[in-house]
């Protein structure tokens, strides 16, 4: 009986695990996940923890190994437990796991098990779905970097496509931009805090507007994510302010064409052509290699190899650090602000504090 379950997303990370184990490679690919032919990285080892001080290496090697018996063949995966040798599995075998696998991710819905999978996980040595929460990085390989000749161990994210879109940026009150409200009265404050339609954000934006208020940027909610941004770049506060202010109050949600408006308008008056792309895109690339809100950042991306995407049909490709910038295009093109639950994370009511008004309004990205 299948004793473990997990959504689409989660088990595209052992489908990755066992794509990048039969075919020894991790393609490039550009900013519109075209496989680049002729950048890959050849695999030598893929690393697991499935406890804590339990180390999983899956060694991929064409050559014959005297310690392994006989009856591997030449492209085999051999595994170790905390380099002690466990056994091997030709590459072949793990490959029809891979179509069954996939098939069985995108015919399935919510959370489900797969026996004959499990069953297969055994084989590997494997018992769990996911890298540990606490951990940026997915996967970690060991790659053989064909421009510089070493072998780096790397951490990669992943994600994929396979199931609906995951967040980049989670939503929470650590999140939230501070907003003060100028030019409402109490009662006017208090008739907008009253509206409770289904668009009931844009709609008492609209009535701030309507009334003769004014949002002026305050601050941060919480002020590890503020020195996070400021580790970036120092005025990256009042760029995301502005970004945010202008989804808020026009109801887009595109970030990419959210960008370009805030492109024309040049609200910091930097007078420099794309300036506001190129800082919200490393932005973006920070949030996906290793910023948390929550957490001190150092500038250090933790996932530092890139960033692994599972396609639709099944294909799996990445971002490493030489093609970064086409990783931050897709980026770009692939995302869109979300607007999550008023009540949980407090935000779009006006409140009082010190005898002024604010308002928070909360950043919450999402792959479209």
């Amino acid at each position: 009986m299948a004793r473990i379950s997990g959504n689409k997303g989660e088990w595209s990370e052992l489908y990755t695990l066992l794509y990048l184990l039969a075919h020894g490679r991790l393609n490039a690919a550009d900013c519109n996940l075209n496989v680049l032919p002729d950048v890959f990285f050849p695999i030598l080892n893929i690393f697991r923890e499935e406890t804590e001080g339990s180390k999983v290496q899956y060694h991929l090697s064409s050559e014959y190994e005297n310690q392994v018996s006989e009856n591997c063949a030449d492209k085999k995966v051999v595994i170790y437990l905390n380099e002690e040798l466990l056994g091997c599995i030709p590459q072949s075998e793990i490959q029809s796991e891979v179509s069954y696998l996939y098939n069985s991710i995108c015919s399935e819905s919510g959370s489900f098990s797969l026996e004959k999978t499990e069953m297969f996980m055994e084989k590997m040595h494997c018992y769990k779905l996911k890298a540990p929460t606490r951990e940026k990085a997915d996967i970690v390989l060991q790659i053989h970097d064909i421009n510089t000749g070493y072998t780096p161990i790397c951490g990669f994210s992943i994600k994929s496509d396979l199931g609906s879109p995951p967040t980049l940026l989670n939503a929470g009150k650590t999140t939230n931009f501070v907003y003060a409200v100028n030019g409402l009265t109490k009662e006017s404050a208090e008739k907008i805090n009253g509206i409770d339609t289904r668009q009931k954000i844009i709609d008492r934006m609209n009535s701030i507007c309507a009334d003769g208020g004014t949002l002026v940027y305050s601050g941060m909610h919480n002020k590890t994510f503020r020195n996070n941004l400021v580790m970036l770049d120092s005025m990256l506060p009042q760029i995301m302010s502005a970004i945010l202010l202008y989804s808020y109050t026009t109801g887009q949600k595109d970030c990419k064409d959210i960008v370009a408006k805030i492109e024309e308008q040049d609200p910091l008056q930097y007078g420099i052509k794309d300036i506001y792309a190129y800082k919200f895109k490393k932005f973006l690339c920070a949030i996906a290699l290793g910023m948390m809100p929550a957490t001190p950042w150092n500038g250090y991306d933790e996932a530092n190899g890139g960033y692994i995407i599972v396609k639709k049909d099944g294909d799996v490709v990445a971002y490493h650090i030489y093609n970064r910038n086409s990783f931050e295009d897709y980026l770009l093109d692939n995302t869109c602000f979300e607007r999550a639950s008023t009540k949980k994370y407090d935000y779009a009511h006006i409140y009082e504090n010190d005898g002024k008004m604010y308002i928070n309004l909360n950043a919450q990205i999402r792959f479209i």
